[in-house]
């Protein structure tokens, strides 16, 4: 019922009409039913095959288009303080006033709405009283998924560009893993058209999120659903309509349901895959297994039904591997976290990336592990990070059979390190975790013999700090140590004071604890000292041969036995260095 005027002009006159369409300039006398003295946009056409992206997701960029966020910085930072909330047009006018091409004029649009549009959890449980007509969501400032949607599409209309609202399934708020999607569609979301294709966005999840019970709602901008790439796009949106998920080949609901849910987190960080890539897990006798792949070094963990106890996670360059042991049969809640290693202090946590549930059928009892035990298990970029380089065993779990194993490291740094042996139980108190444990430096190389009180599962802590530093060890990573074999009985190394020093080394006796009435063989490797005395009952000097002080020491008729020496030939005082016990007759 429009009534339009064509006029025609001569290719030399300036027309002006036409100039007077364009948005905000010219005459006020056009504005009429004129859409207020905006461009109209021609009807949406539907996607063709220049619209759709490769499935699955080839890995490259997590948009559909280029795009560079800090070319957006001062439009974004305009956008955010445009206060307008009388009339959609007005905002839109306001909006565009910074804003030359589609793109930043979608952008304007996108980053207004994320920023000034709350989520009605009200509202959401009470859909009757609820209007999703863009002046109403405008004047509320709240609305739910179809008022966003809504809400932008008729913005866009507003500013000449080609925008549709779409709806379908979303793996959102109470989405539970591998559940089926039935019934009406429970999401709205948009396409809008920029140079010559159709592209995706939410701004419903571009604004925040809700918590758990559905009864607040935080603004948390989230970038990653502006124009993401259909292939991820699909990963948590399912359109009514297929040809929306502008994809080549497309994927069937069943596919939808049963693909895992990544959650943009995931992405974010630069994570690639996930495997398996189904969401539920059955263990094979006892053990299931996930890895991730990533492109930076990243730090994961994990929860299993909200503890970390029953896994074996590593760490690898480019992702981690975890091995998981349920010690009960059922269904187990998996969730991995993710942080980038060279994360700032403000992004300093650990996010939720993936989840799976994992459905255990019988219990390996083998596999417990100490509650000592720290994820991730073994060496890694970390630990090399941290200073400790080529390490003699790369595998996290270490298997001896006489209950004596030996890791040898190249330290690139120069770090005092210390070691712990860690068990259930009762057996290893904190100091004699400490003497289970002898290290051997020579250079750079720093070698650690483990000797095992019994047969068992051990956990071999690893702490470091910088020589200079005068405070605490930091943790860096640890060993779970095995030995299946019953007779084990290795007594503890013997006991070192502050005197003895990082690059000595003892080659005999190795066990702190002597024969009772025995003459015992000496070797120890020292430099830079005068004199060595072994004092049991009697005093047995060393003496001194290639490097090593060598000689007997008879245990009869005592308890201990020291090691002193005599740093300095003109002092009349001894240090004790080493200290042994015998064995009570």
């Amino acid at each position: 019922g429009t009534q339009v005027t064509v006029e025609i002009h001569h290719e030399d006159t300036s027309p002006q009409l036409i100039k007077r369409l364009s948005l905000g300039k010219g005459s006020q006398r056009l504005r009429g039913h004129y859409n207020k003295g905006f461009q109209r946009t021609e009807a949406p056409r539907p996607p063709g095959a220049k619209d759709l992206h490769a499935y699955p997701w080839d890995k490259s960029s997590l948009k559909s288009m280029p795009v560079d966020l800090q070319q957006f910085k001062k439009l974004d930072a305009y956008a955010l303080k445009v206060n307008v909330k009388n009339s959609v047009e007005e905002l839109v006018k306001a909006l565009l006033k910074q804003a030359r091409t589609d793109l930043e004029k979608v952008r304007a649009i996108w980053m207004w709405i994320c920023h000034h549009i709350e989520y009605d959890v009200v509202g959401y449980h009470n859909k009757s009283q609820l209007s999703s007509k863009p002046r109403d969501v405008l004047q509320m400032g709240k609305s739910i998924c179809e008022g966003y949607a809504e809400l932008f599409e008729h913005m866009c209309s507003l500013a000449g560009i080609q925008c549709k609202k779409l709806s379908g399934h979303a793996k959102g708020h109470g989405y539970k893993t591998g559940q089926t999607f039935t019934g009406d569609s429970d999401h709205a979301w948009n396409a809008v058209y920029l140079e010559g294709r159709w592209h995706l966005l939410d701004s419903t999840w571009g604004s925040g999120s809700v918590d758990d019970s559905f009864t607040k709602f935080t603004y948390r901008y989230n970038e990653f659903y502006f124009l993401t790439h259909p292939a991820l796009f699909i990963n948590n949106h399912f359109p009514d309509n297929s040809n929306w998920q502008l994809l080549k080949p497309t994927l069937t609901l069943k596919e939808f349901e049963n693909n895992m849910l990544h959650n943009s987190n995931f992405y974010t960080m630069g994570l690639l895959a996930a495997h398996p890539e189904t969401p539920i897990i059955q263990t094979v006798n006892g053990k299931a297994s996930v890895s991730v792949d990533c492109r930076a070094s990243t730090l994961f963990m994990f929860k299993l039904k909200g503890t970390d106890e029953h896994g074996l996670m590593t760490l690898k360059k480019n992702g981690m591997k975890l091995d998981i042991y349920p010690q009960k049969t059922g269904s187990h809640k998996l969730e991995i976290f993710a942080k980038p290693s060279k994360a700032e202090a403000s992004d300093d946590v650990y996010k939720c990336v993936v989840e799976y549930v994992v459905e255990c059928e019988s219990v390996d009892k083998a596999m417990r592990f100490p509650k000592d035990l720290h994820q991730p298990v073994g060496p890694s970029w970390f630990s090399e990070r941290q200073g400790f380089l080529q390490p003699s065993h790369r595998e996290p779990v270490l298997h001896t059979n006489d209950g004596r194993c030996s890791l040898t490291f190249t330290l690139s740094k120069d770090i005092s390190v210390l070691t712990s042996l860690h068990t259930d139980g009762s057996s290893l108190e904190e100091d004699m975790g400490r003497r289970h444990v002898l290290q051997i430096h020579r250079r750079n190389q720093i070698e650690l013999k483990v000797h095992l009180p019994h047969a068992g599962s051990f956990v071999l802590k690893i702490y470091s700090k910088k020589k200079s530093d005068p405070g605490n060890y930091d943790y860096i990573f640890n060993y779970l140590i095995r030995c299946l074999n019953t007779e084990v009985k290795w007594p503890a190394f013997p006991q070192s004071y502050s005197k003895w020093l990082q690059d000595y080394e003892i080659l005999e006796p190795l066990s702190g604890l002597l024969p009772a009435n025995r003459n015992v063989q000496f070797k120890l490797k020292m430099h830079g000292i005068a004199k060595v005395l072994v004092q049991a009952e009697n005093i047995h000097p060393l003496t001194q041969n290639k490097g090593c002080w060598e000689g007997t020491c008879n245990t009869s008729g005592c308890r201990e036995v020291f090691v002193m020496v005599h740093e300095n030939a003109n002092h009349s005082f001894y240090s004790q260095v080493l200290k042994y016990e015998v064995e009570t007759q």
